[in-house]
């Protein structure tokens, strides 16, 4: 059975529903929470080391390959051997798209900063994100825009506009990950792909989203000292993981809004635009 969300992700596997959850576990992903919102890290400092010492290697080896796959052709087209440069035509165009797909993964890695963070309001149902622009999911992209790795995307959505599903990688070690579907408000059209909780085993990658689903609903089972800092430490997480990167002012005064009223005062006194 297809997913509801169209149109479908690459490697679905489910469809999350929302609620109350009893498979629940924040993990440590769960940077703050108090009663008001919480916050969850997405990308954890070991994974960004790896992937992108991987990604290096990969893209410094891609690099001599496509020169050298230049030369042959060119020497090849002199030669007139048209089977041999055919199939140097097709190497250099598999290196190309190899990199074209290799550098928005690289800079996803390298350009992540602080775990990027994820923030929940359940008094207000916004969610919040300030990441990479190469976070996301897009596939195709104006090549223009790999001359600007730190460009960020830095966004408000509604919590009733936001849909879980499970996706996996495709490797021999069966890794899942949990998405979180933008769609246009009160359909199924997706416009809009959101990471919440990468590369989990086998049952791992529902936690998360049972402990976001628990605390959006006020459920008692999401703790509010889960996380690496407790309740009273917002002004040391503030400082250690929000200050600095960008977050506007209007938007870190809203984490803590406790009504829709208060959101649009905050909003109306940043200038910022409904």
């Amino acid at each position: 059975m297809p997913s509801q969300y169209q149109p479908q992700i690459l490697g679905w596997i489910s469809d999350l529903d929302k609620g109350g959850n009893y498979l629940t576990g924040a993990d440590d992903r769960l940077l703050y929470a108090n009663d008001n919102y919480c916050a969850f890290i997405r990308k954890t400092k070991s994974d960004q080391i790896f992937y992108s010492f991987i990604l290096v290697i990969a893209f410094v080896l891609s690099i001599p390959l496509i020169y050298l796959s230049i030369g042959l052709i060119l020497e090849l087209a002199l030669r007139k051997e048209i089977f041999l440069m055919i199939n140097f035509i097709v190497i250099l165009i598999a290196s190309l798209v190899a990199l074209y797909l290799l550098i928005p993964e690289l800079y996803h890695n390298l350009f992540t900063r602080r775990g990027s963070p994820i923030i929940f309001n359940r008094k207000t149902g916004k969610v919040y994100i300030n990441e990479s622009y190469f976070f996301n999911f897009k596939v195709l992209r104006n090549p223009l825009t790999f001359l600007h790795p730190n460009k960020k995307r830095i966004k408000e959505y509604d919590w009733a506009d936001l849909q879980g599903v499970v996706v996996h990688n495709f490797s021999r070690y069966s890794l899942n990950t949990t998405i979180l579907m933008v769609c246009k408000p009160h359909t199924h059209k997706t416009i809009d792909h959101i990471l919440l909780d990468p590369l989990r085993a086998g049952i791992g990658s529902y936690l998360v989203w049972g402990w976001v689903n628990n605390f959006m609903c006020a459920n008692k089972l999401a703790g509010l000292n889960d996380g690496k800092y407790k309740w009273e430490q917002e002004t040391q997480f503030k400082e250690k993981i929000i200050k600095g990167q960008g977050w506007p002012e209007w938007m870190v005064e809203a984490f803590n809004a406790t009504s829709q009223e208060e959101l649009a005062e905050i909003k109306q006194r940043h200038h910022v635009k409904q």
